[in-house]
């Protein structure tokens, strides 16, 4: 190993400048290699999907977590299998000159009723009133929880949307509450009727790994709000699990029957050993713990193993390493934003900018020394916090934002990518305007559709 301590200052500066850029060179031709090694994959898996003597079939997707993604290409495999030209597609690149023929659709609604952010320029540009959609034959498969007042909204505009603009339905909308494995099968069934394949196998529920809950520690003890738990689960089975910055975790349901699947953002990489999260423990209106969160933050024992599996989401990947990136978000978002500045510190990669909100400093400021020694060695450019109840006025990331409206444009200027992480009621639609305010809904409608505007929202 070279000695640098025999050089004069200014050499060793240089010498170490080097290093790191030659570290970086590599990193970028890494991602270079595996993106162009990606790419040929998908050229593959669409030429292998579009081979087949049969009537064409479109499969478009809007997903804002991967699932609605996942049964779009089981969906777009079983047609395949059964002989139909297929082109998988998600649904922001369909055009209206798509739309004829048979299509089927597999869209999720995210919150109270919201359309995917993925959905976003196929609502604007194509999902209009007065087009004509003559002879387009369409089925939809509307995902969805039903614990929400708007249950399946944007499938259900969707499905309504294409009645009014002239297509004619291949059979009844499917809706999917939570997963619902008896409304997948009567999807597949739709399928069978459509192929006359009526053999193929049911899609089996998904294959959860075992994980061992090695920790839990109370992030916020003394808040007045609820408690937020750091939870570590390391894979049991020594097998090893990769995932990248913006993936989620699916926690399996339990033997309990109530208990549903639940997703969590990662807060940590694969070369942490462990996947890491951020739990809020949520209440129900009797006051007992909600049954996922309760159940992490609460019943199960550290050394107990959990069900759960890694899921990629695509839609919240980190963009291009060269780009500045602006990370924002509140509670337990912090989740993500975390993976992806840990990904960025293993880079070297800085000029990056974290707001986060909670409600005080002293007590909810979560991984506060991992921020401040992320801050203090240059990693973050710039750290702006909202903690809502340290002063008499409410003060919220929006308004943080609203305050550093010149730096936000200069940022955004210089390329910069805009993540979003935590609740959608609330943060992220005050988020969503401020940024609209700041900089105008052209400009912000352009960042979603490059890719430079992103959400994980829940």
């Amino acid at each position: 190993m070279l000695d640098l301590s025999a050089f004069p200052p200014e050499t060793r500066r240089l010498i170490e400048a080097g290093a790191v850029a030659g570290v970086y060179a590599l990193f970028c031709a890494g991602v270079a290699v595996r993106e162009a090694l990606r790419a040929a994959a998908v050229r593959r898996e669409a030429k292998a999907l579009s081979q087949g003597a049969g009537e064409p079939v479109l499969v478009a997707f809007a997903s804002q977590t991967g699932f609605a993604e996942e049964l779009a290409n089981a969906t777009a495999k079983a047609l395949s299998d059964a002989g139909a030209p297929v082109t998988l597609r998600e649904l922001s690149a369909v055009t209206a000159a798509d739309l004829t023929g048979r299509a089927l659709f597999v869209v999720s609604t995210t919150g109270e009723g919201d359309a995917p952010d993925p959905a976003r320029a196929f609502i604007r540009d194509v999902m209009k009133d007065g087009v004509a959609l003559p002879g387009l034959r369409y089925g939809v498969l509307a995902l969805g929880d039903a614990s929400y007042a708007e249950y399946c909204a944007f499938g259900r505009s969707l499905d309504a949307w294409l009645a009014r603009s002239g297509g004619q339905p291949l059979f009844d909308r499917v809706e999917v509450d939570d997963g619902d494995p008896a409304a997948l099968r009567h999807w597949q069934g739709q399928l069978s009727l459509l192929t006359g394949v009526t053999d193929a196998p049911d899609w089996s529920r998904p294959a959860y790994g075992r994980w061992t809950l090695a920790e839990r520690i109370l992030l916020n003890p003394g808040s007045p709000g609820g408690e937020a738990w750091h939870i570590r689960l390391e894979p049991t089975d020594g097998d090893a699990v990769t995932w990248q910055a913006g993936d989620i975790l699916e926690v399996g349901p339990r033997n309990d029957p109530e208990l549903p699947h639940r997703e969590y953002s990662i807060a940590s990489l694969p070369s942490d050993g462990a996947v890491e999260l951020i739990v809020r423990l949520m209440n129900r209106a009797d006051g007992q713990p909600g049954l996922g969160s309760g159940w992490l933050c609460r019943l199960a024992e550290v050394g107990q193993t959990i069900d759960a599996r890694v899921r990629t989401n695509r839609s919240f990947h980190a963009p291009d390493a060269s780009r500045p990136l602006i990370l924002i978000g509140s509670g337990t978002g912090l989740a993500g934003l975390r993976a992806h500045l840990k990904a960025r510190a293993a880079l070297g990669v800085r000029w990056n900018w974290l707001v986060f909100g909670e409600r005080t400093s002293a007590h909810d400021y979560f991984h506060r020394a991992e921020i401040e020694g992320w801050k203090a060695s240059g990693l973050l450019d710039r750290v702006d916090l909202a903690f809502s109840r340290d002063q008499d006025s409410r003060i919220y990331v929006q308004h943080r934002l609203r305050a550093a409206a010149d730096i936000l444009r200069r940022w955004v200027a210089n390329g910069a990518a805009i993540y979003v992480c935590g609740s959608l009621e609330g943060m992220s639609r005050d988020v969503h305007a401020a940024l609209v305010d700041v900089l105008g809904t052209e400009l912000v409608e352009r960042l979603a559709d490059e890719g430079r505007y992103r959400r994980d929202v829940y």
